[in-house]
């Protein structure tokens, strides 16, 4: 990394998507705080997780990176964790049996509260009032007081996710994971959709294969590779106070990392090159992500590669494309090609949900399941007509039974939103039709392949 760069460098550039902290002194002894407490994840975890993403970069993995839009203080219960998690494996089993390629797993969750808005203020009842960031920053109350952001919330956010990470750690390290476990996996409203059925098969098939394991002596109890499962955490780093209060000097190595999450990324909206947000992530040694939208060219992608990974070092930086699906297919080669003849060792990974965004009849903001998988087929047909790797996908999905997106094996429509719309920013999957997204893209990845 760059010699000049600091924790703090950041602060000397241009940042847009922040909060507007009504006291700066409340805000700053928020910070003091987190920074004096312990970090949430280690160095050495950030570079394990970076060299399961090289393996991604060489075509040898593919990546799976899903959660929620934004974490909630208000639904945080370990239910909600456990059937995120839950769909999360069942994805992971899908794509990893479908591809026969090992998948890393990183979950917007543990820190994925922020959110950027497209403006400062929204008009409620004839009065601006701040709006919505996410519960880190302020509540989702249409009123002024509510919306109103609280630096005591970046220390709530914190904690929230400590202990949403113990509890990720329990369930992955603790057997909740375990290989054997894949029928139980199956949640009641998944199993009674066709992309339930179609997972059971797929976990009847698992259990013939474990059978046979165990007949040729092999001990499937003990063996962690069956029994334990490696879920890293990711969010959008945006609150750059928030993620240098929780920046730390690896004793190893000497190099600094943002100990938040294993993953950063940048958004759409703060990926300027001589911004705020590329200058913090560029210094710290974490995996990075950036997203790249439909405006994009051949020399802005090997910009922001040669700022966040001039070293060319596998692993270390992901583009995560999310262009819509009407523009993906013209959008997308232009930059594979500029990003492969550059040498370049990036992950590619296709975020489907937020350029097919709409506002339905009914007046909720929605996406169409069947925009979603055409954003991923030509995402995959791109890279094959490229010979470049379909490395991942990035979604926004939730365990509970909510009807946010329509289409999909259930036939959501307009008229169903309502039914369960609970999400506070973005609509999410729900676990049908993220199974069913599993098992497309597993396909049309395989299809490449054989």
């Amino acid at each position: 990394m760059a010699k000049s760069w600091a924790p703090d460098s950041w602060r000397s550039f241009p940042i847009k998507q922040q909060p507007q902290w009504p006291d700066e002194a409340d805000l700053d002894r928020a910070l003091k705080q987190i920074a004096g407490y312990p970090p949430l994840v280690f160095a050495g975890e950030a570079r394990s997780l970076q060299s399961g993403l090289a393996q991604v970069a060489a075509g040898n993995a593919f990546l799976l990176q899903a959660g929620d839009c934004a974490e909630s203080f208000e639904e945080f219960t370990a239910n909600n964790i456990r059937e995120k998690l839950r769909v999360i494996l069942q994805m992971a089993v899908v794509l990893t049996y479908g591809m026969g390629v090992p998948v890393v797993k990183v979950g917007r969750i543990a820190g994925q509260f922020a959110k950027p808005r497209s403006a400062d203020f929204e008009q409620v009842g004839g009065e601006d009032i701040p709006s919505f960031r996410g519960h880190i920053v302020n509540g989702e109350g249409p009123t002024s007081a509510a919306r109103t952001p609280a630096p005591e919330r970046l220390v709530q956010a914190y904690h929230q996710s400590a202990a949403t990470l113990n509890l990720v750690r329990a369930f992955t390290k603790g057997g909740f994971a375990a290989l054997d476990r894949v029928h139980a996996w199956n949640q009641e409203f998944v199993s009674s959709s066709p992309e339930g059925q179609r997972y059971h098969q797929l976990a009847n098939e698992i259990d013939r294969a474990l059978r046979f394991m165990r007949a040729t002596g092999m001990d499937t109890e003990s063996n962690a590779n069956l029994r334990e499962v490696d879920v890293w955490t990711s969010h959008e780093a945006l609150l750059l106070g928030y993620e240098e209060a929780l920046t730390r000097q690896d004793s190893t190595t000497g190099g600094w990392y943002d100990c938040s999450a294993h993953m950063l990324w940048i958004g759409e909206r703060t990926r300027e090159l001589d911004g705020a947000h590329i200058e913090f992530l560029r210094g710290v040694g974490n995996p990075i992500g950036c997203k790249v939208g439909p405006s994009m060219t051949g020399d802005d992608v090997i910009a922001l590669c040669e700022a966040l990974n001039p070293a060319h070092i596998p692993g270390r930086l992901t583009l995560i494309t999310r262009m819509g699906a009407d523009r993906i297919e013209a959008g997308l080669p232009p930059l594979l090609r500029a990003v492969r003849d550059a040498g370049h060792p990036v992950v590619w990974a296709c975020d489907p949900m937020h350029g097919n965004t709409y506002t339905s009849p009914g007046g909720r903001k929605t996406r169409a399941f069947d925009d979603v998988m055409r954003e991923v087929e030509g995402f995959v047909q791109a890279h094959r007509a490229e010979g470049t790797w379909p490395g991942g996908i990035h979604i926004e999905l939730t365990g509970a039974d909510v009807t946010e997106c329509i289409g999909g094996g259930d036939q959501i429509s307009d008229s169903d939103l309502d039914h369960r719309y609970e999400t506070m920013c973005d609509p999410r999957l729900n676990g049908r039709q993220a199974l069913d997204l599993a098992f497309r893209t597993a396909e049309l990845v395989r299809q490449g392949v054989d």
